[in-house]
C-alpha cells in the first residue's frame, strides 16, 4: 500500500501547510496535506521494489552471526571461561538476532510473490528457532496501519503511553525480559495442551498469539490458507520448543539460560525501540493519515546509532506509515527525496527527531504530565 491509496480514499480538505499542533490530541483532527502525500507517491515508484540480492544476504548473515557469537557464548561458558567476553559475545549475538528478527516487520508487508521462499526460509532459520514464527505478527501489524483503526482500542499496537502513570513506562518496557520465558511456555505447554482442551486453545489463539502492547486486542480465528500456515508453524515450534528442553535436561540448563538472556536483551532493545516508534499521546481517536504520520517518528542521519536500535529501516517509522509497503532498504532514499522536494519547513519535517534519548526525556515528561484516572 502506498501514500496514493491513502490519498485516493481521503475526503478531508486538503490544504497543504496545515498547521499541526504540537499534541496528538491536536493530531486527531490534522487535515490530510496531500501535497505530501502526492510527492511520497510519486517521487518513490521507482524504488518500490524489494530486492533479492539485499534482503537474504542481510538476513541470513544476521542471523548467521547471531547464532555464531551465541555458540562462542556458549562455548566460553562451558568452559569455564572469561565471563567478560561471554558478555560481549552475548551481547553481539542479541543485536545480530534483534536484526534478523525485525526482518518479520518486512514479512507483513511484502507481497507473496516478491522474494519466495523467503518467508519459508526466515521461519525456519529465525522465526522457528527463536519460538516467534511469522503468524504471530502477520494479521496483526496490518490492523496498526489501518485508518480507521490506527491509535484506537482496535489497533493491536498502540497505548497512549504518553498519558499514563510514570511507573508505566518501566513496566511497560521491563516485561520485555520475560517474552522469552512467555514463548517457551506457550510453544512447550500451552498450544500442545490446547490440542486436547479447545476452550484452552480458543484462549491461546486470542490472547497469546500476536506480537502486541494493546492487552484489549483479541485476535480473530485464523481461516483458509492462514490457517494452515499457522498450523505448520505453530507445529515446527513446539517441537523445536520440546527438543530444547529435552537436550537441557540430559546435558544441562547453562546454554539455554545463555540463550533466554540473548533473546530478552533483543526483546528489551525492541521494547526501547516501540517507546520511540510514536508519539503516543492519541486517546482513541480516528486520525488521517497525515495525523498518523505526524504521530511517529523518523531518526534519520546523521545519527549514526539508530541503525542499532531501529535496524531493518525502522529509524523511518513515521515514513514507514506513508508508505507502508517500501522496502527498507529504499527508505532512506525516499528520505532524501521528499526532503529535497518538500523543504525543511514542511509537515514531512516535523516528524523527523536527533535521537533516541531526547524521543525517550519527551515521553518521560509528558507521563509526568499525565492527567489522574477518573
Amino acid at each position: 500500500m502506498l501514500a496514493t491509496d491513502y490519498f485516493e480514499q481521503s475526503d478531508a480538505p486538503a490544504p497543504a501547510g496545515a498547521t499541526v499542533a504540537p499534541r496528538a490530541a491536536g493530531l486527531a483532527g490534522t487535515p490530510e496535506d496531500k501535497a505530501m502525500l502526492r510527492a511520497a507517491a510519486d517521487l518513490t515508484r521507482d524504488i518500490a521494489r524489494a530486492r533479492p540480492e539485499i534482503y537474504w544476504p542481510d538476513m541470513l548473515v544476521s542471523a548467521g552471526l547471531g547464532y555464531a557469537a551465541l555458540g562462542l557464548a556458549i562455548a566460553t561458558a562451558l568452559r569455564g571461561g572469561n565471563w567478560g567476553v561471554v558478555v560481549a559475545l552475548g551481547v553481539f549475538s542479541a543485536l545480530a538476532l534483534y536484526r534478523a528478527l525485525l526482518f518479520i516487520h518486512e514479512l507483513t508487508h511484502m507481497h507473496r510473490d516478491a522474494l519466495p521462499g523467503f518467508r519459508f526460509v526466515w521461519n525456519l532459520v529465525v522465526g522457528i528457532p527463536v519460538l516467534m514464527p511469522s503468524f504471530m505478527y502477520e494479521g496483526v501489524h496490518a490492523l496498526h496501519h489501518s485508518r480507521i483503526r490506527y491509535g484506537t482500542a482496535e489497533d493491536p499496537e498502540y497505548l497512549p503511553l504518553a498519558l499514563m502513570k510514570p511507573w508505566s513506562l518501566p513496566v511497560f518496557t521491563l516485561t520485555a525480559l520475560l517474552l522469552p520465558i512467555g514463548l517457551l511456555v506457550r510453544s512447550a505447554v500451552l498450544v500442545p495442551l490446547g490440542v486436547i482442551v479447545p476452550p484452552l486453545r480458543k484462549l491461546v489463539w486470542e490472547r497469546a498469539s500476536s506480537l502486541s502492547i494493546n492487552p484489549a486486542f483479541v485476535r480473530r480465528k485464523p481461516e483458509g490458507a492462514f490457517a494452515r500456515m499457522v498450523f505448520w508453524q505453530e507445529l515446527g515450534a513446539s517441537v523445536w520448543a520440546w527438543t530444547v528442553l529435552a537436550w537441557s535436561a540430559t546435558h544441562g540448563w547453562l546454554p539455554l539460560a545463555i540463550a533466554l538472556c540473548v533473546i530478552s536483551l533483543a526483546a528489551l532493545l525492541n521494547q526501547v525501540r516501540t517507546l520511540v516508534a510514536h508519539l503516543w499521546e492519541n486517546e482513541g481517536e480516528q486520525m488521517s493519515v497525515t495525523g498518523q504520520y505526524l504521530d511517529s517518528v523518523n531518526v534519520p542521519p546523521p545519527g549514526v546509532w539508530g541503525a542499532l536500535w531501529a535496524p531493518v529501516g525502522l529509524r523511518y517509522h513515521a515514513l514507514h506509515h506513508l508508505l507502508p509497503s517500501m522496502p527498507y532498504h529504499s527508505l532512506g532514499e525516499c528520505h532524501r527525496r521528499l526532503r529535497a522536494h518538500l523543504g525543511l519547513q514542511s509537515t514531512y519535517e516535523r516528524a523527523n527527531y536527533p535521537g533516541l534519548f531526547p524521543l525517550l526525556a519527551r515521553l518521560v515528561r509528558s507521563t509526568m504530565g499525565a492527567r489522574p484516572e477518573a
